[in-house]
């Protein structure tokens, strides 16, 4: 784990240690220096390889209008990237995993139990667990990741799945396991295979459970919920579960930390949203766009095909810079640049297409709320300056650690 110290030139960012380009073998990490790196290279290969293989042969995609163009079209861009990269089987029922027609059948059953209706139902609850956590929190100095994203959406998700408080640590510990998968290192995916297989192991539990008598919770919705004559296997639930975990919980934790980095390059928004709260949704829109939660995603062409003039074999992995595109010069004007005003309808912060993450309504409600009860309780919320920070290694794009500085209101 890596530690770094705030500075000026992209919120939380300081300037790069180097400018690498095509010429390294493999990609920049988040890690040393929080992310500077890795968009300076990032930048560099949007204009001279904007399709590149590196040393492991796995190929990369930078501008927006390839990210986008993949993104739409499941039919010759694959999300199985576990059982053809690998030549293996790919867990049954996961959706990011799936491809057409059986994903849509899949995501169709699982969003009438997950519904937005049911998503906005949990505002109260998001709220009072959210009071809770602050209420907790003393004197003028915290870690905003320790105290605020990290819980919550694991209460909230083990809260909505019926998972007792006790096994919670159980729960973020495999989560974590999951986001560490390499699709191209057979043994990081045999590992994410046993993570999977614990969880399924210790869901069947619940699933049996709601089979024999109705719950309200969301597995017990999804236990019963049905569309034109088809039901969810026990492993579909289960399934949608994991990936629950995977998609709510580090999403979440991720896009708050983000935000109050992106605020404190910017501490008048600050004041300006204590007046006016109506601009907080537009902040969280610009944070998704400058700081995604995630770096990229895969896909596996299904034949072989040719992207700004380069051609790609079948069964190769691709991985999609989702930070990249929302840094496209092309699209978006001074991309380095925080501002809430501009229109971020095209930002691929959560992907695009069939594949668009479920758990981005989430997401979305608890950073809002989270953030406006920061700013009843706090008259101004800064990066504490004299503390290091420290951000996840693998493709989380977001601080393990985030220690503030508060001024009480």
């Amino acid at each position: 784990m890596s530690q770094q110290k705030r500075s000026n030139v992209l919120p939380g960012l300081p300037h790069p240690l180097q400018t690498p380009g095509p010429e390294i073998g493999l990609p920049p990490t988040v890690e040393p220096d929080g992310g500077a790196t890795l968009l300076a290279w990032l930048r560099r290969m949007r204009t001279e390889r904007p399709v590149w293989r590196d040393a492991a042969g796995t190929t990369h995609i930078f501008r927006h209008v390839d990210v986008v163009r993949i993104l739409a079209d499941p039919v010759q861009y694959s999300s199985d990237t576990v059982g053809r990269v690998n030549g293996g089987k790919s867990p049954d029922g996961i959706l990011l995993l799936l491809d057409p027609p059986r994903h849509g059948q899949l995501r169709r059953l699982v969003s009438r139990a997950f519904s937005p209706r049911l998503i906005a139902d949990l505002t109260p609850q998001i709220t009072d667990i959210t009071h809770t956590l602050l209420n907790a929190v003393d004197g003028d100095r915290f870690d905003l990741v320790d105290a605020v994203a990290n819980p919550l959406p694991l209460i909230v998700i083990s809260t909505m799945l019926g998972v007792p408080p006790d096994d919670r640590a159980m729960f973020q510990q495999w989560g974590e396991q999951l986001l560490a998968t390499d699709p191209a290192a057979p043994e990081s995916v045999r590992r994410m295979e046993q993570t999977v297989e614990k969880i399924a192991v210790y869901l069947q539990g619940f699933v049996d459970a709601r089979r024999r008598t109705p719950h309200d919770d969301l597995l017990g919705t999804l236990a019963r919920v049905e569309a034109d004559g088809e039901r969810l296997t026990d492993q579909e639930i289960i399934s949608f579960a994991t990936l629950l975990l995977l998609a709510g919980h580090i999403t979440t934790a991720a896009l708050l930390g983000n935000t109050l980095l992106c605020l404190d390059g910017a501490p008048e928004r600050w004041q300006a949203l204590r007046a006016d709260r109506s601009g907080i949704p537009a902040v969280i829109e610009e944070t998704l766009r400058l700081r995604p939660p995630f770096t990229r995603v895969e896909r596996v062409p299904t034949r072989q095909v040719e992207i700004a003039g380069e051609v790609i074999e079948p069964n190769t992995l691709v991985h999609l810079w989702l930070l990249s595109a929302n840094h496209d010069e092309r699209v978006f004007e001074d991309p380095a640049a925080f501002v809430p005003e501009r229109p971020n309808s095209r930002q691929t912060a959560f992907g695009q297409g069939i594949h668009y993450c479920i758990g981005a309504p989430l997401a979305r409600l608890e950073s809002r709320i989270v953030l406006g009860l920061m700013l009843d309780r706090f008259r101004s919320a800064r990066v504490d300056a004299g503390s290091p920070l420290s951000f996840h290694g693998s493709n989380v794009f977001g601080a393990e650690q985030l220690p503030l500085v508060v001024q009480r209101a």
